[in-house]
């Protein structure tokens, strides 16, 4: 039997990394636990900084916002020491920072994710972290022109927040809808006229060159003038730090197996939140940078790690919940492109609508999109729950009348 370990180190200071803190001391772990931050800030809350980038000054500190003080549970923390390389011995793993190094039995990595900016576009601003924030706030006053480069989650919110607050925005996608990487171009589509409901104007199919002090170069020729620009186009987990000592995806995610310890690694390396990429007997490989993963992932890291082959591995459904353009979205699992869809309700009724996913030619459902129809996510959330995927009685399931749970 593997002894259990009397040190953990954890790398990062957000969610994920709060969690397993948590969960260690939940689950009556008594040894050490140092964390290593990189901001200098204490652990807070990233979905507010985009939904709530003008109303909201200061950081949802988590403390506040889940109830767990990352200060109080773990014997270290240096909020502002950035891991700079990782050792990894038969024994432990020490992690290298330019403060000196840290040694321990477990070492878990759980380093977030950066927001990307291409080469081209220097003048651009990201929006990930509480200085993010800070700056695009300052930046932005009634009446400037704000050009928002990407039509996805994070890009939509904001386009919204700032109309509301009366910034001339336009937001300019490569693909040929709204959402297109998350939902699909059919589906994304649907979400395309609430931008001009918004006063939002919205260039598809429009590729960006560059970005310069003036706004947006576009790939044919044309130009988006503004005096900010956000480049809202993805994050990448935030791994460079790790060289070659972890085998990592082309993304830089971590590949895991469903206890979250990473594949091709020893088992007291560990891996969660953003930087994850873990193993789905629902789902197949599912990829981190979402909240919900961030806040109950931990705990099966830290029920695998501390009593092996004790109980289940949890197997969390995708889920993502997003307030955009005055609706309310929330999509959990995961389509493939070839996967065909079935909607409930009509999307130009103005009234609220569900979207589901089918493996083609079959009833087996692999996700849900819930428009301002909170009556379908809690079925949705239970459908997803089961070992397998659901299968549902396509043409009952199109009828948004009869309960989705009914539809099997």
């Amino acid at each position: 039997m593997i002894p259990p370990p009397s040190s953990v180190l954890v790398v990062g200071a957000g969610l994920a990394a709060t969690q397993v803190v948590s969960a260690l001391r939940e689950t009556g772990f008594g040894g050490r636990v140092v964390v290593l931050g990189a901001e200098g800030l204490p652990p807070y809350d990233r979905p507010p900084l985009s939904k709530h980038l003008l109303d909201r000054t200061t950081p949802a500190w988590l403390a506040d916002e889940v109830g767990t003080d990352l200060l109080a549970l773990a014997d270290e923390v240096h909020l502002a020491t950035p891991a700079r390389g990782l050792q990894v011995h038969d024994d432990g793993a020490t992690v290298l920072t330019e403060h000196g190094a840290h040694r321990a039995d477990v070492v878990v990595v759980a380093t977030g994710a950066h927001a990307v900016r291409p080469a081209r576009w220097p003048a651009a601003r990201t929006l990930h972290t509480a200085q993010d924030a800070d700056a695009l706030r300052a930046a932005l006053r009634p009446g400037d022109r704000l050009a928002v480069v990407g039509a996805g989650w994070i890009g939509a919110e904001v386009a919204g927040v700032a109309a509301r607050a009366g910034v001339d925005v336009t937001v300019v996608e490569a693909g040929p809808a709204p959402l297109t990487g998350a939902l699909g171009a059919s589906v994304g589509a649907l979400t395309a006229p609430w931008y001009a409901e918004h006063d939002v104007r919205l260039l598809t199919g429009a590729p960006v060159d560059r970005v310069d002090d003036e706004g947006v170069r576009l790939a044919d020729g044309g130009r988006v003038r503004a005096d900010v620009v956000l480049a809202a186009v993805g994050a990448r987990p935030a791994t460079a730090w790790l060289g070659t000592a972890l085998p990592r995806e082309p993304d830089g995610a971590l590949r895991v197996d469903e206890g979250f310890a990473v594949l091709g690694a020893p088992r007291h390396v560990r891996a969660v939140g953003d930087v994850a990429l873990r193993r789905s007997a629902r789902h197949g490989w599912v990829p981190g940078g979402h909240w919900d993963g961030a806040l109950r992932d931990p705990q099966t890291l830290v029920a695998d790690l501390l009593h092996p082959g004790d109980a289940p591995h949890a197997d969390r459904a995708p889920y993502v919940f997003s307030t955009q353009l005055g609706r309310e979205l929330t999509l959990l699992g995961a389509a493939s492109p070839a996967d065909e869809v079935v909607l409930r309700g009509d999307p130009r009724s103005g009234e609220g609508w569900t979207a589901l996913w089918f493996r083609a030619g079959s009833s087996t459902l692999t996700a849900v999109l819930t428009v301002d129809r909170p009556r379908d996510v809690g079925a949705a959330r239970r459908l997803f729950t089961a070992p397998a995927l659901a299968e549902l009685d396509r043409s009952r399931a199109a009828d948004p009348a009869l309960p989705l749970r009914a539809t099997r």
